[in-house]
């Protein structure tokens, strides 16, 4: 036993180290924002009378878009500049977003602006009304914001209510317009078409798009479990660190459907209603896995058993996965779909990580120094996780 604790006197300080920033922390309010990118939400409700819109965007988008909103520099937005600044946030919307009948614009109006918060993040919640729209008539909803800006993964989740049918869209990329037909019977027709390349950010005309390619909704699902992988970099890093060390193929192979499983079966549940946990919670144990992780890389003499703490936090990261798709409040009718395809686009991109990873590390474990290196890279890792752990529990 003294043994034992002579070889690991580094790994139990650091472990302990990292629970104590972990619990400690828990207790603080953070201002800090742990998605890995930008995402709006648009509520559609139309009937015979009128267009309804809530467009909800978060709230340090805003100070983005618009910095001298923030007059007292305290990067959070309050009630007091948004009465302030109203003609500016509405001109902002304005110019980001249209409504169209068929080629033609619809004007709106602005109805009511308010905080509204999601889970630890704030979003400033903007209420339109439009003209009705009757069945014949083809709505094209347009999204601009952050269209030319490649360092933002923003994404446009779209709900929309018609006639009392349930429709879904997903804006992301260059997809930038969301084309419904209204009929008797409410049919999707999930036309999504590209934006012309001279609309700039909001702030100029929007030009009209030209209908480029048709895409069903269940590929807008597809994709978005693909983006929120690959902006995930904290997940990424923890699979990164998963399979730093040497192995057996049966123990990766073990160890990858051991974290597939988990994160499906918390993702399921959480999306569903059935588990909740606090967001910055669920960030900052994902964080903390990632340095428990690397940091077995580092001080374990022999790894064993991996799968089953990758189980573990694998139903923790499964929440993380969850937030986006429960933000979007997706009717219970269409959510097996949504569900389905939205896990199967996360799995997708993992799987293919997984296959490129295995044969350049099966090549690094070759090397002279290889244990060196997964050495200094663990420690990398840990350092990551860390700032990662301490930015989402006390900023």
């Amino acid at each position: 036993m003294a043994n034992f604790f002579d070889k690991n006197r580094l790994f139990f300080p650091l472990l302990l180290a990292c629970l104590s920033i972990l619990f400690v922390g828990i207790s603080i309010p953070s201002k800090a924002s742990a998605h890995a990118y930008s995402a709006s939400y648009t509520k559609i409700t139309i009937d015979g009378k009128q267009t309804e819109v809530v467009f909800t965007l978060d709230t340090l988008s805003i100070l983005e878009l618009i910095p001298d909103i923030d007059a007292n520099k305290n990067y959070v937005l309050e009630k007091s500049e948004i009465n302030k600044n109203k003609h500016h946030l509405e001109e902002l919307i304005e110019e980001g977003l249209t409504l169209d009948k068929g080629n033609e614009e619809q004007t709106p109006t602005i109805e009511n602006m308010k905080l509204v918060k999601k889970e630890n993040k704030e979003f400033l919640s903007t209420y339109m009304t439009f003209p009705a729209f009757s069945p014949g008539d083809t709505i094209n909803y347009n999204d601009g914001f952050y269209f030319h800006d490649t360092g933002t993964n923003y994404v446009d989740l779209i709900t929309a209510s018609i006639y009392g049918e349930s429709s879904e869209g997903i804006l992301q990329g260059k997809e930038r317009t969301w084309t419904v037909l209204v009929n008797e019977v409410q049919q999707e027709q999930g036309q999504i078409v590209q934006p012309d390349t001279a609309q700039d950010q909001p702030g100029e005309p929007a030009e009209k798009p030209v209908e480029k390619s048709t895409s069903a909704s269940w590929f807008s699902f597809l994709k978005l479990g693909m983006l929120h992988i690959l902006t995930g970099y904290d997940h990424l890093l923890f699979l990164l660190a998963l399979l730093l060390r040497k192995q057996t193929f049966k123990q990766y192979l073990a160890i990858v459907t051991s974290f597939t499983i988990a994160h499906s079966i918390t993702l399921s549940l959480s999306v569903l209603g059935w588990v909740t946990l606090p967001s910055r919670f669920v960030e900052a144990v994902i964080a903390f896995s990632i340095c428990y992780v690397a940091a077995e890389n580092i001080f374990r003499k022999e790894i064993r058993y991996r799968w089953s703490i990758t189980f573990l936090f694998g139903l923790i990261h499964g929440l993380g996965f969850a937030t986006i798709l429960k933000e979007m409040a997706i009717p219970k009718s269409h959510l097996a779909v949504a569900l389905f395809n939205f896990n199967l686009g996360i799995e997708a991109v993992q799987l293919t990580i997984v296959l490129v990873l295995l044969p350049l590390l099966a090549y690094l474990f070759k090397l002279k120094h290889s244990r060196k290196i997964v050495t200094y890279g663990s420690y990398a890792i840990v350092a990551l996780g860390a700032i990662w752990l301490f930015e989402r529990l006390f900023l």
